[in-house]
Order: structure tokens, then C-alpha cells, then sequence
């Protein structure tokens, strides 16, 4: 049996999650879930890899680079992640360096955390997926907010609860941190 070596991926964790127009709402403590995933990351030489979207769409009122919005979260911003990334596509592996990182440091398992759980974390645990890695979905170490659309309106919570399902069943291990940690 082969051992694991493992990397944290924390995906955009920005302020316009925090209080800007994509509030997360679901799960309550995410964000306390994240610091405990990269403490843990920290502590066990488990390469941290922080992600931060800008939007390239000129109409966009989100993800506007160099605005507050757009910018991490106090508590990442103070971070020294081993890779940077900025990503304009849901999938932190689109246009980035994410993939040679990991394959030049020999990285198979990949844990995701970060918002939104079924966009961006969903997204790079799939794609993650299709290159061959293996993915551990750190639940409760991402959040959502309900979805209002043409065709449908979600809560957060049956958002998030799908997202998991569909992950579990075709994509990731789906862990909380504190089983993650135990592994």
C-alpha cells in the first residue's frame, strides 16, 4: 500500500464570502473549520496551496480585482501558502500552475476546502479527479449560500447537503476536518 502525500487547497476564501454579495450561510463555523484544516496542514508539512478567483468579465460587479471584495479573508491574507494561485475559471487547476506544483512535488491526494462548495470546491475536486488524484472533500470546511435561478431556488443548506451527495458518490472522500485530521 502506498503512502499518500497529500496537499490543502483553500479556495477563495475572499471577503465578498464574508460580507460582500455571496455571503456564505451554510455550514455556520466553515471559516473556523478552514483555519483548523490549515493549522493541522501546518503543523504536519502538508503543503498549503491558497486560491483566489478574479473575475476577467468586464461586467461583472464580482470578484473585481484589487477591490475589498475581491480580496482573501484577514485570517488567509496572513498566510505564506507553498503556491499562490489566482484563477479567473471555477477550477483552480484552469490556466494555472496547479498541476506541475503537484506533480513536480510528487502530491496524489488532494484535500479541498474553501466557498463555494458547489462551484468552485465541486469544480476543482472534479477536474482534480480527471487528472488522476485522489480528492478528500473537506465538508465542513466549505460553505455555500441558496441559489435563486430561472429554473430553480435552493436553500444553502439542500445545496450544500446535494453537492456532497454527488461528490461522495462519484468523486471524493467526503471527510469532516476532524476526520480528516484522525487519518
Amino acid at each position: 500500500m502506498s503512502i499518500k502525500k497529500k496537499a490543502l487547497i483553500v479556495i477563495d476564501v475572499q471577503n465578498e464570502y464574508k460580507d460582500g454579495k455571496l455571503q456564505i450561510e451554510y455550514p455556520l463555523k466553515s471559516l473556523e473549520n478552514i483555519l483548523e484544516a490549515i493549522e493541522y496542514a501546518q503543523l504536519n508539512s502538508i503543503p498549503i496551496i491558497i486560491v483566489q478567483h478574479h473575475s476577467i468579465e468586464e461586467k461583472s460587479v464580482l470578484f473585481q480585482k484589487g477591490t475589498y471584495e475581491w480580496q482573501l479573508q484577514d485570517e488567509i491574507k496572513q498566510l505564506t501558502p507553498d503556491l499562490y494561485i489566482e484563477k479567473n475559471y471555477p477550477s483552480a487547476f484552469v490556466n494555472t500552475p496547479l498541476e506541475s506544483f503537484l506533480r513536480d512535488k510528487e502530491i496524489d491526494t488532494l484535500a479541498i476546502c474553501g466557498y463555494a462548495t458547489q462551484i468552485c470546491c465541486d469544480t476543482t475536486a472534479r477536474y482534480g479527479v480527471h487528472l488522476g488524484f485522489n480528492i478528500e472533500f473537506l465538508y465542513d470546511a466549505t460553505g455555500t449560500l441558496g441559489l435563486k435561478t430561472d429554473l430553480v431556488e435552493l436553500d444553502a443548506k439542500t445545496l450544500f447537503e446535494a453537492t456532497l451527495a454527488t461528490q461522495a458518490t462519484a468523486f471524493s472522500k467526503v471527510l469532516k476536518v476532524s476526520e480528516w485530521i484522525k487519518q
